[in-house]
């Protein structure tokens, strides 16, 4: 970009040193440092954006705008989170020009004939990525939706065309909706952060798949995940170091329960942030891991908190001023609040917040975090503790039923409205007009997710049904959450164990037998229970029965009609619970 004073953008710098300017419309953060340049380039679009059909669709536009850099020398990189995307790059003041104007220049233009081979970079990416602590916290939280789907796979990929990222690109990666910073004291020449025009898009209000918090859920990680969603705050900041020394000092050094106890605190969206805790533990130490974590969390939220903790964090918090080169330190930081459009602290500002914070306000913090919580637990519930347990749908719906092959208790109830999947154990129910995602195969299979996250997977080779008794399921679901999938290898298509459906062969002969007769009965029900109207209405009228009703004859018929209504009325009971 060639700067000229008569055009160029208005520039102001702050108490901080930090130059706040525009490049060809995008707001742009300058500050001086020694060594290479370095620059992020921000855009407030992310997973969370998304639905899951589209899932995945950000994160292809970022590998694709990234792809004409090749293999070179240049250090950069590209990164997709739940409400942002950020290109960043180090080195000469030449190399950051080029990476960023390629950027943006594929933005404009996006290599599409990569599509598919891009789709596959990801797959492999995504089978080799290590989870963290926190993994599929969100999903319990959040659903299949907002914030929820950074804990689900890019489902999204197989049906995304080239029009489709064109279009993400054109409408999200937009002028307005960008942040751009880079250490330095001026703009460099040739600099073209050419953008379409677009709008601000504000972080995506979140969704809710819990009925109530403080909750928990079994996991099988071995330790125990907390997760709560504070108004972000320097109190909350101070107040997650603090719960981070406390769950160590507790659960490694007193009890040696963990090997890893700590607490994190991570802005999620313009006003909100999210405080992860978590510990590990061997088998045989869970449930004392466990009830010590729950101890910590009461004696924060009693107030039970040390002066000298909020000092120790505090004089941390406090050090990162002492920088020599602080504007530069603080400019990702900054970048991210104008992106969000939080409020942004002038470091005289921010210091004066953290000095002021005090063992009281902490100890609101925690009654905040314990309303909020969601646990994950190894073993045992914690309903003791005052948590409510997450669990699947509680509903099923009534509709015809279809077992599976191999085991007569487990089927899957099919209705106009929603699918149930029906087990021994357990009951999960998605209505279509709440479904997040049906991936349909060509061999006849149908993968739900509903927006609470729980999942039904119809696989035809699995129950006694046929394609045609799925209609309801491709009528009902609503088409922007259908993904229509690629063939399955043949290997990967389940099968039922043909031992165990062998030995239901006999069983299904008789139930069909059974049926029969059940049938038989409802229908000598209705008979009788006539039988028993007429018997009655004959022996309570004078002009028939003279001498008066015979009891004996009433109380016999009524007899007989409940003795056949009974197996019949069971029978309806258990069609309509799915245990028929």
């Amino acid at each position: 970009m060639d700067i000229d004073t008569t055009t160029a953008p208005t520039a102001t710098t702050d108490a901080d040193g930090v130059t706040t300017t525009t490049v060809d419309g995008v707001r742009t953060l300058l500050a001086p440092r020694s060594g290479p340049v370095t620059a992020g380039l921000l855009f407030r679009v992310g997973r969370a954006d998304e639905t899951l059909a589209t899932s995945g669709i950000t994160h292809l536009v970022e590998h694709l705008a990234l792809h004409r850099h090749g293999m070179g020398d240049l250090h950069y990189n590209g990164a997709t989170a739940a409400a942002y995307t950020l290109f960043t790059v180090t080195g000469t003041t030449a190399d950051v020009v080029e990476y960023l104007n390629g950027v943006c220049a594929a933005l404009r233009d996006l290599p599409v004939d990569r599509l598919e081979t891009e789709k596959e970079i990801l797959r492999t990416e995504a089978a080799g990525r290590g989870r963290g602590p926190g993994h599929g916290m969100d999903v319990w939280r959040y659903g299949a939706r907002s914030y929820g789907l950074t804990d689900c796979a890019e489902t999204g990929l197989p049906a995304i065309t080239a029009e489709d990222v064109r279009a993400w690109a054109r409408t999200r990666f937009t002028t307005e909706n960008a942040v751009l910073w880079m250490t330095g004291d001026t703009l460099p020449e040739g600099l073209d952060l050419t953008l379409p025009a677009g709008e601000w898009l504000p972080a995506p209000e979140p969704t809710s798949a819990l009925p109530a918090t403080p909750a928990y859920f079994h996991g099988d990680a071995g330790g125990v995940v907390l997760t709560s969603v504070l108004p972000r705050s320097t109190a909350a900041s101070l107040f997650a170091e603090v719960l981070g020394k406390e769950l160590f000092r507790e659960l490694r050094q007193k009890g040696g329960y963990s090997y890893t106890a700590a607490a994190e605190y991570h802005p999620r969206d313009t006003d909100h942030a999210t405080v992860t805790a978590y510990a590990d533990a061997l088998p045989a130490k869970q449930d004392a891991l466990v009830g010590a974590f729950v101890d910590v969390l009461a004696k924060l939220r009693a107030g039970r908190i040390e002066q000298a903790d909020l000092d120790s964090v505090r004089a941390s918090a406090l050090a990162q001023f002492d920088s020599p080169e602080l504007a530069a330190a603080m400019l990702p930081g900054t970048a991210m609040n104008l992106l969000m459009r939080h409020r942004h602290l002038a470091a005289d500002g921010a210091r004066a917040e953290i000095e002021a914070v005090t063992v009281e306000d902490l100890h609101g913090v925690a009654r905040e975090l314990w309303a909020d919580a969601l646990m994950q637990v190894p073993g045992r519930g914690v309903d003791w503790a005052g948590l409510t347990a997450a669990a699947a749908s509680t509903e099923i719906v009534t509709g015809r039923r279809y077992s599976a092959l191999e085991d007569g208790k487990v089927a899957l109830l099919v209705a106009k409205d929603g699918i149930s999947l029906v087990t021994p154990n357990d009951q999960v129910t998605v209505r279509y007009a709440d479904c997040a995602l049906m991936q349909v195969f060509p061999d006849g299979a149908r993968h739900l997710v509903g927006n609470d996250g729980f999942s039904i997977a119809v696989e035809p080779t699995l129950y006694r049904l046929t394609l045609g008794w799925l209609a309801p399921l491709d009528a009902g679901v609503p088409p922007a959450s259908v993904v229509r999938m690629p063939p399955r290898d043949p290997a990967r298509i389940p099968r039922p164990n043909p031992s165990d459906v062998q030995r239901r062969v006999a069983p299904t002969n008789r139930s069909g037998a059974v049926t029969t007769w059940i049938w038989l009965l409802g229908t000598l029900t209705v008979l009788l229970t006539a039988a028993t109207g007429v018997v009655v209405f004959a022996e309570t009228d004078p002009e028939v029965s003279p001498e008066g009703p015979d009891w004996g004859a009433v109380f016999f018929s009524g007899l007989l009609t409940v003795v056949c209504a009974y197996p019949w009325i069971e029978y309806l009971r258990k069609r309509r619970r799915g245990e028929g």
